[in-house]
């Protein structure tokens, strides 16, 4: 027994780690976006792309990899994942200019999707017990919410130390050895059962999801109006309509689609975009504010993030053991009050000159509830099927969370600058300055905007031609900035308020056995 809990041991860390460098990504290149920008000569759209073609890549094919996980063989399919990420670290370490750092970040994104869902559904044979398994997830949970609290710690050091490059290389190594601890301690398990992959809803699926994220970040920088953005729209319904018509009809389905009829798979999926949505208005506008407007240090980011990751960490390990005992819905309630409060209380600390203590208090608070959501989200939906689609179930929860970030990343950036956009001329209309030096400050507009979104500046510019007046604007500026970014944890505050009292309603007493794997079941 003791070295049946060694093996067990040795797995999940292997498996964490892998889940550690993949969660990773999703936040450490935020700090070299600037330096990318100079290096290579980046537009604006290039740099959202950097961000958003990883998780782009990530979303719209992960529900595929777990699918060929639970036919192949999910540690095969998670090594190749592993392997494919690595590669495309090379291929973003070396990068001459944007369009090859773009497509070596959508090659990390396809490796990470098809390796990530095998660190969850291969706990689902590793760990049989329930409460053992949610154990684990909750050390899942933690790791996950680690690598998104550090991402911009870890890219901030080496950035300042070496270069963007640094990041890259970074993932490579540590890809390295993440694959071959993985080899080595974690077992293989497969389900086949002769079935081909649904190739056709591979294609369905992720290009309604593909076309829905090139909308909304492409809106960002346009207009939820624009002609391309509205096709995109229309062409992700009608490709979404096209994936439930044949997943409905398909004998094999990516997505068993009668599984969203029961509250115990749809309801977790839901709460997981939900918070993931609300998790990076602080992960990325949170520390973007604290950086472009309060000019803090990188140190004193870490310093204010720190203690929301160690309780975030704290709380998900708990929580394993607190949905073990009774069950998801108090977890799920209290995570997302938790969370919700911490946001509130959050939002009005943050300005020009924070206090710091609070503040950290405040994102702490956040951050325990972040923690204790995410592992009965996680272990609901690992329940709601049998062993031998857990491929299936653990890609429908890692999707859903990797959708919230990049519709959270995208639709709250919308808000936040459309709000800057919106305030900037109201702000500089009430700047005390004659008429014409008005007009001219207003043309200044669009720079301004700029650096507040890639902390760059056009090299061609003379600011001096404006005179002190220039403070007055990037104060404006700022003004502007701060008003989008309360709207957008306001915004995410009530978001995880709704899902917490849709759990709190749908989610009462326990999960029968029937409810667990009858749906699957009756297509056995």
């Amino acid at each position: 027994m003791k070295g049946k809990n060694i093996g067990h041991a040795a797995a999940l860390t292997a498996l964490c780690t892998i889940l550690f460098l993949t969660f990773l990504d999703n936040t450490i290149v935020s700090v070299g976006l600037g330096n990318m920008q100079t290096d290579l000569k980046a537009s604006v759209a290039d740099l959202q792309w950097v961000v958003g073609g990883y998780a782009l890549t990530f979303a719209s094919i992960m529900l595929a990899c777990g699918m060929i996980g639970d036919e192949l063989g999910r540690k095969k399919v998670m090594l190749t994942g592993a392997g494919v990420f690595c590669a495309g670290s090379v291929l973003c370490a070396l990068a001459p200019n944007a369009p090859v750092l773009i497509a070596g970040r959508a090659i990390m994104g396809l490796g990470a999707a098809a390796s990530e869902p095998g660190t969850l559904s291969i706990l689902r044979h590793i760990y049989t017990d329930d409460r053992a398994r949610a154990r684990a997830i909750g050390v899942w949970a933690a790791v996950s919410g680690l690598a998104l609290a550090l991402g911009p710690v870890i890219g901030g050091a080496l950035v300042g130390a070496w270069s963007w490059r640094g990041i890259f290389w970074f993932n490579l190594f540590f890809g390295l050895a993440a694959l071959l601890a993985a080899a080595v301690a974690v077992p293989e398990s497969a389900d086949p059962r002769q079935l081909r992959v649904d190739i056709l809803g591979t294609v369905f699926g992720a290009g309604a999801l593909a076309t829905l994220m090139f909308a909304i970040i492409d809106a960002e920088t346009s207009s939820f109006e624009a002609p391309l953005v509205v096709a995109l729209l229309c062409s992700a319904v009608v490709l979404a309509v096209a994936f439930a018509l044949w997943e409905r009809r398909n004998a094999n389905p990516l997505l068993d689609l009668r599984l969203l009829r029961s509250a115990w798979f749809t309801v977790p999926n839901v709460v997981a975009f939900c918070t993931y949505f609300a998790t990076f208005a602080i992960f990325f506008f949170t520390a973007l504010y604290l950086n472009e407007v309060v000019v803090a240090s990188g140190y004193r980011i870490a310093l204010v993030f720190a203690p929301m990751t160690v309780l975030m960490i704290v709380a998900s390990v708990l929580a394993g053991y607190w949905t073990g005992r009774v069950g998801p819905r108090w977890p799920i309630v209290t995570g997302c009050a938790a969370f919700a409060a911490g946001l509130l209380l959050a939002n009005p600390l943050i300005t020009p000159h924070p206090d710091y203590i609070l503040l950290a208090l405040a994102l702490a608070l956040a951050g325990i509830g972040i923690g204790i959501t995410v592992v009965p989200v996680t272990a609901t939906v690992l329940n709601t099927v049998p062993a031998d689609r857990s491929g299936m179930a653990a890609s429908t929860t890692n999707t859903s969370r990797e959708i919230g970030a990049v519709v959270g990343a995208a639709v709250l950036g919308a808000l936040v600058f459309s709000r800057l956009n919106a305030s900037l001329t109201t702000h500089l209309e009430q700047l005390n300055v004659p008429a014409s030096e008005k007009a001219q400050i207003l043309g200044f507009k669009s720079v301004i905007i700029s650096f507040i979104e890639t902390g760059q500046t056009n090299g061609n510019t003379n600011y001096s031609s404006y005179g002190g007046i220039v403070n007055q604007v990037i104060g404006a500026a700022y003004a502007s900035f701060g008003e989008g970014l309360h709207a957008a944890l306001y915004l995410s505050a009530g978001l995880v308020i709704a899902v917490g009292l849709l759990a709190a309603v749908t989610l009462g007493g326990r999960q029968t056995d029937t409810e667990r794997t009858g749906t699957v079941a009756e297509r056995s």
